[in-house]
Formats: C-alpha cells, sequence, structure tokens
C-alpha cells in the first residue's frame, strides 16, 4: 500500500482521495484502505491525540485474487498511514483563546503580569468606564485552567473575564512533553 500525505489549511479537516491507477487495488477495496486511515486520524500519531487537516491519497498497492480481504486493506491502509506519518513530522497543535477581562483600573498591572506569566499576550486594553480597564489577550488555554481563583483575589472580587476560542498554534515543547509521557516503560524480566 503506498500513500502521500499532505498538510491541509487549518480547519479543512480530512480527505481521502482515490489515485489508484490500472486496477491494482479493486474499487471495493478502496473503502477498506480508508477506513484503516480513519482509525489512526482517531487514535493518533504522537501520544493518542486525534489527527486533524490532512489529505491522504491513495496511489498504489497490491491485490491477491484469493488471499485479499477487506480487513487485511483495512491493515494495509492503517500500516502504510503510521508509516507515512513518521515520514512526515507530525506537530501538536494547542487551542489558543482570545481572553476579554474587565476589572478595576488599578489592577491592569497584576492582570497583565498573570497573563503574561501563562504565555499570554496583551493584545490591546481600553477604559469602558472610569476606574475600569478592559484587558484584551490571547493564551493557550491550557495555561488558563486555574485563570478564574486566580484572577478572584487579584480583583478582591471585581474582575470579570470571558473566554473565546482563536485558533490553534505549534506546541513543539508541550509535544516534547506528551511524546515523553507517552512513551511505554520497557520492564526487565528479574
Amino acid at each position: 500500500m503506498f500513500l502521500k500525505i499532505e498538510p491541509l489549511p487549518r480547519g479543512a479537516g480530512f480527505e481521502f482521495v482515490d489515485k489508484v491507477k490500472g486496477g491494482v487495488i479493486p474499487n471495493q477495496f478502496i473503502p477498506a484502505v480508508e477506513k484503516g486511515v480513519r482509525g489512526v486520524l482517531q487514535t493518533g500519531f504522537i501520544a493518542g491525540y486525534p489527527i486533524q487537516d490532512l489529505r491522504v491519497t491513495v496511489y498504489d498497492g497490491k491485490y491477491h485474487p484469493v488471499d485479499s480481504k477487506e480487513v487485511a486493506f483495512v491493515s494495509a491502509g492503517r500500516k502504510a498511514f503510521l508509516d507515512a506519518l513518521g515520514k512526515a513530522r507530525p506537530i501538536v497543535l494547542e487551542p489558543i483563546v482570545n481572553v476579554d477581562v474587565v476589572a478595576p483600573e488599578q489592577k491592569m498591572g497584576d492582570i497583565a503580569g498573570e497573563l503574561s506569566g501563562h504565555r499570554g499576550h496583551i493584545k490591546g486594553s481600553d477604559a469602558p468606564r472610569p476606574g475600569t480597564v478592559q484587558i484584551l489577550a490571547q493564551a493557550p488555554l491550557s495555561e488558563l485552567e486555574q485563570f478564574p481563583a486566580r484572577l478572584q483575589p487579584l480583583t478582591a472580587g471585581h474582575g470579570s473575564y470571558t473566554l473565546e476560542f482563536s485558533h490553534y498554534y505549534p506546541a513543539p515543547l508541550l509535544q516534547q512533553r506528551l511524546v515523553a509521557a507517552h512513551r511505554p516503560t520497557a520492564h526487565a524480566d528479574d
């Protein structure tokens, strides 16, 4: 089984393309190849996370009239996809959110420091009414897990915030940690 994989624009999803010529893989087995590929999309390649925004093209393979069965093409599609992914250098993406914080004006520095300390980037600020500041930022969602609990004491209960998904962004350090944590440990027989 021979597959070509290529990235698609973020948010484009998944495309499966059949470019097999000359009947080297009969048409009735192409859905089985796609099924094997889709199985890997769900279980992932890096630390078990799903794969997205990818085009997979099947362009060649082999068929034996007696021994070829659907399950063999599911397995072949899976193995060929895993092999192609190993050569493609896939990356882990993390969700980035827009953060909109409204708080007392004198707390602006504390809030900006809190966001910056958690890989946040301040995009701007405004004064919606006297004595109040609105801070607009972007930050990785994973860094904001404890943000509500941290915002409460920072603003003496007078701050509020909203989060809205913005985009995905490559996370090489996170990828290294995920791969290291996901690696099976070897057990020595004593």
